[in-house]
C-alpha cells in the first residue's frame, strides 16, 4: 500500500510506514548535510526514524546552496558574537559559473566567512555537485542567510532549517521590502531580529543606511549591523559615507558593509570609513576574472583598514606646498 506525501513542493508517492529516516536514505541523501521540515515543523535529525509519514504529509528537506575572504597581514582581525576571525572579507556563493571557480575565488580572497542560502535538495539529480564538496563547512565558516525572504516569519523558518541542517547560529538576516529594489523592510527586519535573538541564533543584519534604524537593531539584539552601500548587485559603491560613518560611530558592535560594491575602491572607501569587514558577491562573481578581482578585493579590505588606522590627513580648501619656502632660490 502506498500513500501520496508532498516532497519539496512536489506529490510524490511512498510506502505507508515509511519513516522520515527511510525517506531521507532512499533519496539518497547524505544525513549530516540536510535538514528536514514536516508539516512547517522542524524534525531533529535524531527522531527521523521515530515519525512516519501518513498522508498529505508536507515533507521539506533543504541544503546549502551558493547564494547569496585569509589572514590580513599583521591586522588585529575582528569579533562578532564572541568568534574571531582574521580576515575582514565575507564573500558570496551566488552566481558563479560553477563551484569550482567559487572555490578558487574564496581562497584568493582570503575568506573564512561565505553567505549560503538555504534552498530545497535537488531530488531529481541528489548527487549532483554540492556547495560542501568545493567549500568544507568544516574548513569556512558558513554564514546561512534569508536571501528571498519578505516576512520575519519566512526568514525564523528559514533559519531554523539552516540551524538543524548544519548546526549554525550565527547567521545573515535580510527581510526584503520588494523584488525590485531588494531594499530591506525594516520593520518587519527589526521583528526579525527580536524573534531570532531570543531563539538562540546571533544575528547579523543587513539594513538601510540609516543610523535610527541601525541603533534600533542594535537594541533589538543584532551582533553586527550591515548597512547597504548601494542596491544589492547594483555595484554602485558606497553612496552615503556620511550615514555609514555615523552608524560606525554609535555602534558597539561591528558594523560592514553590505551590497552595492563594484570594484577595490569602494570596499577600501567602506574601510577608511571605519567598518570592520565588507561583504560582497556580485562584484566578484560578475567580474571577468572573479579570481583576480578577488585578490584585489582582499588587498583594499586591508588598505582600506590601513589607512583607518593611520589617521589621514584633514582636508584642506587650498593648495599647501609640500616643500619648504625658506631658502628658495
Amino acid at each position: 500500500m502506498e500513500i501520496t506525501i508532498m516532497l519539496n513542493g512536489a506529490p510524490r508517492r511512498v510506502p505507508a510506514g515509511t519513516d522520515l529516516a527511510a525517506l531521507v536514505a532512499g533519496l539518497g541523501l547524505e544525513a549530516g548535510r540536510v535538514a528536514v521540515e514536516r508539516n512547517l515543523e522542524i524534525v531533529p535529525r535524531s527522531g527521523w526514524a521515530e515519525v512516519a509519514l501518513v498522508e498529505g504529509d508536507r515533507i521539506e528537506i533543504v541544503q546549502f546552496v551558493g547564494g547569496g575572504d585569509a589572514a590580513a597581514g599583521a591586522d588585529e582581525g575582528w569579533t562578532v558574537a564572541g568568534r574571531r576571525f582574521r580576515s575582514r572579507l565575507i564573500v558570496g556563493t551566488g552566481k558563479y559559473r560553477d563551484y569550482a571557480l567559487n572555490a578558487a575565488a574564496v581562497a584568493a580572497a582570503g575568506a573564512e566567512i561565505v553567505t549560503v542560502a538555504v534552498r530545497r535538495v535537488n531530488l531529481a539529480d541528489p548527487g549532483r555537485p554540492r556547495l560542501t564538496d568545493f567549500i568544507p563547512p568544516d574548513k569556512i565558516t558558513y554564514l546561512p542567510n534569508t536571501a528571498g525572504c519578505f516576512t520575519a516569519e519566512e526568514a525564523v523558518r528559514t533559519l531554523r532549517l539552516a540551524r538543524e541542517a548544519g548546526g549554525w547560529t550565527l547567521v545573515k538576516l535580510e527581510v526584503l521590502a520588494d523584488p525590485k529594489t531588494l531594499f530591506p523592510d525594516v520593520v518587519e527586519t527589526i521583528r526579525a531580529t527580536t524573534l531570532l535573538v531570543r531563539d538562540g541564533f546571533d544575528v547579523m543584519v543587513y539594513t538601510s543606511d540609516d543610523p535610527v534604524v541601525a541603533r534600533r537593531l542594535e537594541e533589538a539584539g543584532a551582533c553586527a549591523i550591515m548597512p547597504l552601500g548601494a542596491p544589492i548587485g547594483s555595484g554602485l559603491g558606497i553612496q552615503n559615507r556620511v550615514n555609514i560613518r555615523l552608524i560606525v560611530e554609535q555602534a558597539s558592535v561591528p558594523v560592514l558593509v553590505d551590497a552595492g560594491v563594484g570594484t577595490a575602491s569602494d570596499a577600501a572607501i567602506a574601510m577608511e570609513l571605519g567598518c570592520d569587514g565588507v561583504l560582497m558577491n556580485t562584484a566578484i562573481a560578475e567580474a571577468k576574472d572573479p579570481v583576480r578581482m578577488a585578490r584585489a578585493m582582499k588587498a583594499a579590505v586591508e588598505a582600506g583598514r590601513d589607512a583607518y588606522l593611520a589617521g589621514r590627513m584633514a582636508p584642506r580648501r587650498y593648495a599647501d606646498p609640500s616643500s619648504p619656502l625658506a631658502g628658495l632660490i
